[in-house]
């Protein structure tokens, strides 16, 4: 019989030890190891989830287990003791233990809801969480942990755009201006999270493993036109990043024929530079890093150049009347991919499949590629043919044509063996762009008439200054035209050129020799001699093949002035 102990209107009884009991304290030991077990055997991504819940997941759940286990052991002691509890039916030892153990069961759920139901995502409430815990893992650079971490992210990848700051399109012009220095707290936090994710590593492996993340991203701000946001470092570092890994996104979404799907879709690639005014306004998409592009292959080229093609497409389609300053500075990279040609001067047995003349193979196909897209929009109105001194603005037509030189100028270093110059210099270059009615579309005469303009201008003006330049590509001239004119129809685009190449030439060698002889030897390659003494240019054909003896053609040149050739 139980005893009943009444201080009033309260009365006791003491907890019968005999009630039923489901969840006691080794019911809740039991349940703690399988939690623990769960929390030991997952992984970063669940980890990195749970610490970035908008609450405090990880504090709340070790005080509710803390709090379950004591009183959980209390309860069981006090019914083996059998101690006094208030009489009634309000809470009994049954309801008690159900909200013990519902309790636990409610932390361990929401624990399982934040890491597999509904992982967080960056926002008001775990904003500034949120970035600390990714600037540990960032700074902790583990390439295992980056890897999943860089997947995380691309979840926030909406909600970290919508927050951050939009400088606008002209936000490198407005240093004078006086910025917000107090944004609210999640922007201040978007931003530096964007700064942060630019860090190299993460960036390698966003490339690696994770190429969704740049996906949604760059498909973010494309969508929301926020091209201000601070990418600018994020955005150069993936693409060096993509360049440098010859298993990533840009190597893989290339032709169909090549890449199947992927190649037609090209989603990371269409997301990230088809849309001119964004890579514009970023600034930075289409810059290599200075030092990593000098040791860029063929095929890392070849990757590059078919980004910029991409934009080069929507510019001229939606912006082609202003300066793009990224395509600009594309070109200037572009054409710096064939500067070491001159490695091969004088190396007999340079094979086709060298890098160097793959590279130059890259540069020339790009201008070709180029040059069609330019036809495809068709030649626009008002377009100047020559742009003079006083006209300073310049459209993308003048930017191929000077690609153009300077591919020819770099090819003019290599001058012997014979074979190999007329390789480089004829057949690689000046065939592929110029003769056999190539690029005969009305953008291609446009571009073909600037080079020559551009090539006529250098030669002429040895006569004010000689110099090495102007001689290299006189020689690339004489080598790739010929010192006797031809009347086949598929030398149409180099005739006009030849002949006022031929007539300065004729006029102004011999002068040239007897004023500078190492800049006048300079305008010869092999196979090309100067008779000083009966004053002609001599191209000798050896005795090779069926031609049993050397062939000789001779181009006569003028005297020079008395008063030169006296002194």
């Amino acid at each position: 019989m139980s005893s009943n102990y009444c201080y009033g209107f309260l009365c006791f009884v003491p907890l019968d030890a005999n009630a039923p009991r489901f969840f006691g304290f080794s019911e809740f030991l039991a349940g703690l190891a399988l939690m623990v077990l769960a929390w030991t055997i997952a992984d970063v991504r669940y980890r990195f989830r749970v610490r970035t819940t908008p609450i405090p997941l990880q504090g709340i759940t070790f005080s509710v287990v803390a709090a379950v286990g004591v009183l959980t052991l209390l309860t069981d002691l006090w019914r083996a003791e059998q101690w006094l509890v208030p009489r009634g039916n309000l809470l009994t030892p049954s309801g008690w233990q159900a909200f013990l153990g519902g309790l636990f069961l409610l932390t361990f759920l929401t624990w399982a809801w934040f890491a597999f139901i509904r992982p967080p995502v960056f926002g008001k409430r775990n904003a500034q969480r949120y970035g600390q815990i990714l600037y540990q893992f960032i700074l902790k650079g583990s390439p295992s942990e980056l890897s999943v971490i860089a997947d995380e992210v691309s979840r926030s990848a909406k909600s970290l755009i919508r927050h951050a700051t939009d400088r606008g399109e002209f936000k490198n012009y407005r240093r004078h201006e006086k910025e917000d220095k107090n944004p609210p707290k999640v922007t201040a936090c978007a931003n530096d999270i964007l700064l942060l994710i630019a860090d190299k590593r993460f960036c390698r492996a966003i490339v690696e493993s994770s190429p969704g993340t740049a996906l949604a991203v760059f498909h973010e701000i494309g969508e929301t036109q926020k091209y201000g946001i601070p990418v600018e470092i994020f955005s150069k570092n993936i693409v060096n990043e993509a360049l440098a890994n010859k298993n990533s996104f840009l190597f893989h979404e290339a032709e169909g024929y090549e890449s199947g799907l992927l190649g037609y879709h090209k989603p990371l690639s269409q997301a990230m530079f088809s849309n001119h005014k964004m890579v514009e306004v970023i600034g930075t998409l289409l810059d290599p890093d200075i030092w990593d592009k000098r040791k860029w292959d063929a095929a890392q080229w070849k990757a590059y150049c078919r980004v910029v093609l991409m934009t080069l497409r929507d510019y001229v389609e939606k912006d082609f009347w202003n300066h793009s300053f990224v395509l600009y500075r594309a070109k200037g990279y572009i054409e710096h991919a064939v500067f070491d040609l001159y490695k091969i001067d004088g190396i007999a047995n340079s094979g086709w499949d060298d890098d160097v003349q793959a590279r130059l193979r890259v540069v020339v196909d790009f201008i070709k590629d180029a040059i069609e897209i330019l036809e495809k929009s068709g030649v626009p109105e008002g377009l100047q043919l020559r742009v003079r001194e006083e006209h300073r603005w310049e459209s993308f037509y003048d930017h191929l044509a000077s690609l153009i030189f300077e591919v020819i100028f770099s090819a003019s270093a290599v001058r012997s063996p014979a074979n190999q110059c007329w390789w480089i210099q004829h057949n690689s270059v000046w065939g592929e762009l110029f003769n056999f009615r190539s690029l005969n579309g009305a953008a291609g005469k446009v571009v073909k008439f600037k080079v020559r303009r551009l090539v006529y201008n250098e030669i002429v003006d040895m006569v004010r200054f000689p110099n090495f330049k102007g001689a290299r590509i006189l020689g690339f001239c004489l080598n790739v035209m010929g010192i006797t004119v031809k009347d086949q129809d598929y030398f149409d685009d180099s005739r006009a050129l030849q002949k006022v190449v031929l007539s300065w030439t004729k006029q102004n060698y011999a002068w040239l020799y007897s004023y500078n002889p190492q800049v006048a030897e300079a305008c010869l390659v092999d196979g090309i001699t100067y008779d000083k003494g009966n004053r002609r240019l001599v191209k000798t054909y050896p005795a090779e093949g069926l031609r049993r003896e050397p062939e000789y053609v001779y181009f006569d040149v003028d005297p020079p002035p008395p008063e030169v050739e006296k002194s």
